[in-house]
C-alpha cells in the first residue's frame, strides 16, 4: 500500500472528503425525489446499511424541489445530480443539498455557471465535476483520435476544472469514471498529480452485481492501493443496499476500514469432511450482527485449521463429525459438528463480556 495522496479537503455536513478524512462510501438512490415518501424511506434505508453519501438524480423541477424533505429527514450527506439545467441546482441549493454534482460546461452559458458558483460559496458546499467516457465534449474527442482515452478524459475534467478556477472556486470532488477498468484506473493515475482535488473513484456502468463488483474491486481497489482516491461509489445494476456492501469489502480487504467482523473461510477440498459452507454461511449471518472489529475463521480441516488461520481472534474447524473451536491458533475446545457454531459464537461472547477482543 503506498502513502494516500493527501487532497484539498470538502465537508459535507458533520463529514468530509479529502485531507486525512477517512475514504467514504457512497451510492445513489433509485427513488426519484419527487416522491418525497418514498425517498426519505429510501434515504434512512440506504444510510442504516452504511451509505455515507447518498446521490439523488434530479431530472426536474419537482425533484429538486421534493429534495427538501430528503435533505431534512436525511442523517448522511445527500448530493444533488444535475445535468444541463443551472435552475435545477440552484433550487437544489434552496432545498439544502449538501453538495452537487454538476458538469460546468454542460449547463450553460458562463453566467449560469457563475450564478451557480456564487449560490454555494457563502454556504461552502461543494461540486462534483463527473466525466464519464460518453460525455466527453466532441472537440475533444476529436483532438484526441475520436475515442474516449485517459488522456481525452483528463483533458476534459481540466476544461471544467479550469471554469470553476477561474470564478476561485476550489471546493472541488473529481471524477474520472469509464465502464472499462483499465481505461478508469489510467485516467485517474494521470490526473492525480496534475490537480490538488479529492477524487471519487468508481468504474460507470460496471454491471449486474456479480460482474459489477468484480470490475469495481479490481477498478477501485488498485486506485487505493496506490493511495489514489477519497470517496467511493460501486455502480451496480441492482439494489444500492448491494453497493454499500461491496464497498465495504473493498475497504476492508484493503485495511482502510473496519465495519465490523471479517469471515475468513478456507475453500473445500478433499479432506473437507463437514458442510463447511453451510457452517461459513450461518457463521457470516451471526457475526454480521456484531460491530467489533474481529476475524473469524471457518475451517474445513482439523490439521490445518488452527494453523493457517492462526491470525484469526476466533475460528472453526470441522473433522469427521465433529470440530474444534479455536483462538489464534490455539484449541479452546472439541464439539460435535452440529454444535460447532453455537461454541464458536459462545466464545466469542463471552471474549466480548470481558473485553478482551
Amino acid at each position: 500500500m503506498k502513502v494516500r495522496r493527501v487532497a484539498l479537503p470538502v465537508k459535507l455536513r458533520h463529514m468530509g472528503i479529502g485531507g486525512t478524512y477517512p475514504i467514504s462510501i457512497q451510492t445513489m438512490s433509485t427513488v426519484n425525489p419527487k416522491e418525497e415518501v418514498a425517498a426519505v424511506q429510501d434515504t434512512l434505508r440506504l444510510a442504516s446499511l452504511g451509505a455515507e453519501i447518498i446521490r439523488f438524480a434530479v431530472p426536474d423541477m419537482t425533484a429538486a424541489k421534493g429534495l427538501r424533505a430528503v435533505v431534512e429527514a436525511s442523517p448522511v450527506p445527500i448530493v444533488g445530480d444535475i445535468h444541463f439545467d443551472y435552475r435545477l441546482a440552484l433550487q437544489a441549493i434552496d432545498s439544502g443539498v449538501d453538495a452537487l454534482r454538476i458538469n460546468p460546461g454542460n449547463i450553460g452559458k458562463e453566467e449560469r455557471v457563475i450564478e451557480v458558483v456564487e449560490k454555494v460559496k457563502p454556504k461552502g458546499i461543494p461540486i462534483r465535476i463527473g466525466i464519464n467516457t460518453g460525455s466527453l465534449p466532441a472537440d475533444i474527442l476529436a483532438a484526441y483520435g475520436g475515442h474516449p482515452n485517459a488522456a481525452a478524459m483528463v483533458e476534459g475534467a481540466l476544461r471544467h476544472i479550469r471554469i470553476l478556477e477561474r470564478l476561485d472556486y476550489k471546493q472541488m470532488v473529481i471524477s474520472l469514471k469509464a465502464s472499462e477498468v483499465p481505461l478508469m484506473i489510467e485516467a485517474y493515475q494521470r490526473l492525480a498529480d496534475k490537480v490538488p482535488y479529492a477524487l471519487h473513484l468508481g468504474v460507470t456502468e460496471a454491471g449486474l452485481v456479480k460482474e459489477g463488483t468484480i470490475k469495481s474491486a479490481i477498478g477501485i481497489g488498485t486506485l487505493l492501493a496506490e493511495g489514489i482516491g477519497d470517496t467511493i461509489r460501486v455502480s451496480l445494476t441492482g439494489d444500492p443496499a448491494e453497493e454499500i456492501k461491496v464497498g465495504k469489502e473493498i475497504l476492508s480487504a484493503l485495511g482502510l476500514r473496519s465495519f465490523g467482523p471479517t469471515l475468513i473461510s478456507c475453500p473445500t477440498c478433499g479432506r473437507t469432511q463437514v458442510n463447511l459452507i453451510g457452517l461459513a454461511e450461518r457463521v457470516q449471518e451471526a457475526i454480521s450482527k456484531l460491530k467489533v472489529p474481529i476475524k473469524v475463521a471457518v475451517m474445513g480441516c482439523i490439521v490445518n485449521g488452527p494453523g493457517e488461520a492462526k491470525e484469526a481472534d476466533f475460528g472453526i474447524a470441522g473433522g469427521m463429525g465433529k470440530g474444534i473451536v479455536f483462538s489464534h491458533g490455539k484449541v479452546l475446545r472439541t464439539v460435535p459438528e452440529d454444535q460447532l457454531v453455537d461454541s464458536l459464537l459462545e466464545e466469542i461472547y463471552a471474549s466480548l463480556e470481558k473485553n478482551k477482543v
